[in-house]
């Protein structure tokens, strides 16, 4: 049996926090102000702060123009090998979100895209109370695998 001691120092240190917000464009700011904000408090390297920025505001964006939400809750959580983000919604959206290819004259398509480019990993869950949904992306720190 472990010391309490023991038990402590064998824990993975991580560091989350939830925000919400309106469900509105002009928020994207606001979303990826608060993150780096988080983050640099956490002392996470300015490469994966924009990274981290990039792919929330793209989660977050999809999230405002893809669902009927009147909020957007936006989760973090940072261990020692990855940070996890997650945006929730309040409505589905016609689709589940999806890479596609977008046409050389299309302005927008591409976001998944680069969400894809950036994380280790990426996906799509049904929000717990089965209203809505949480589209995630864990981007990992230090060298990837």
């Amino acid at each position: 049996m472990a010391s309490s001691y023991d038990a402590l120092r064998l824990e993975r240190p991580s560091h989350r926090d939830v925000f919400h917000l309106p469900a509105l464009g002009a928020q994207v700011a606001e979303a990826r102000r608060r993150l780096r904000t988080l983050l640099n408090d956490w002392g996470v390297d300015e490469d994966m702060c924009s990274d981290a920025g990039l792919v929330l505001s793209e989660l977050f964006t999809n999230a405002v123009r893809h669902s009927d939400s009147e909020k957007i809750v936006c989760g973090l959580r940072l261990t020692p090998e990855a940070l996890r983000l997650e945006v929730a919604d309040e409505g589905r959206g016609a689709t589940e979100p999806r890479t596609r290819e977008a046409t050389a004259d299309e302005e927008g398509g591409r976001g998944l895209l680069l969400v894809g480019a950036l994380a280790r990993a990426w996906g799509v869950l049904p929000c717990t109370d089965g209203r809505g949904r949480v589209v995630w992306a864990v981007l990992g720190r230090g060298t990837a695998p």
